[in-house]
């Protein structure tokens, strides 16, 4: 069964390489790792280029926003299962990948996910938030609840059937495909105990120049399926306080 890694960038020359290292030290053999650059312009080419032989896709060019860059990826893979790895995330250990492939094997599932950090991005041992994540039920959409959108693995015929991230929305396609997932009582989930990914705060939509897009775009998708309006907003939002709070008072690894 193989997996391929999505990887999108665009000038970020400082991470690039730990992010294709993670994927390319992961103990399970069918691994295809994808690369899809914007044209970076900052020196990251040059530095993808220098692992090209670890790569089972690379393309360098203009591309029409990060779904369209994603959309890119998932049109290039030839793996059964599609996970997505941002330039500036990384794995928590060299298992993560054949965890992933055993709990597919093992449940059936169509769609696969589970917890994850974000961490400092000068000191990535130091987790800053939480994100813990629980078996799904319908009801918990309604309270702005999600996996977050980097554990997430599916079946490339997810896609196929269901259709690709819809381009038209900057920041909060993510959110609007996984409510496609997850409202569809044909795709089967299966959750993972266990930290699947760790994400180096900075990242575009952790800035907060961009919260108030994310929000407004979060608000159109919500209207879009029978959830709770605003009131699935102010939930959604207020989920991140005890994820911030938590590892204050208790050591996350």
């Amino acid at each position: 069964m193989k997996i391929s890694v999505i990887t999108i960038v665009y000038n970020n020359k400082a991470t690039i390489a730990s992010c294709i290292e993670a994927v390319s030290s992961q103990d399970y053999p069918d691994v295809e790792h994808i690369v899809i650059d914007g044209g970076s312009t900052d020196g990251t080419r040059e530095i993808i280029e220098s692992y090209r032989d670890r790569l089972g896709y690379y393309v360098s060019e203009p591309d029409k926003g990060l779904y369209n860059a994603l959309n890119k990826g998932i049109r290039a893979a030839t793996g059964a299962i599609i996970g997505i790895l941002h330039s500036d995330d990384f794995y928590p250990k060299k298992s993560t990948l054949s965890e992933i492939a055993q709990a597919f094997q093992s449940s059936g599932a169509d769609m696969v996910y589970g917890n994850g950090m974000f961490v400092n991005r000068e000191q990535p041992d130091v987790v800053k938030r939480i994100y813990k994540a629980k078996p799904f039920q319908p009801r918990y959409l309604k309270y702005g609840w999600v996996p977050l959108h980097t554990t997430i693995y599916v079946k490339k015929e997810v896609f196929e059937t269901y259709g690709l991230y819809e381009e038209d929305y900057r920041i909060a396609s993510d959110y609007e495909i996984t409510l496609r997932w997850l409202s569809n009582p044909q795709i089967k989930t299966h959750f993972v105990n266990d930290w699947l990914v760790k994400m180096r705060l900075g990242g575009k939509s952790t800035t907060a120049a961009l919260q108030q897009l994310k929000s407004t775009e979060d608000l159109q998708i919500i209207k879009r399926y029978p959830l709770w309006g605003i009131l699935t907003l102010a939930f959604k939002i207020g989920r991140k306080i005890p994820q911030y709070l938590l590892p204050r008072f208790k050591k996350f690894e």
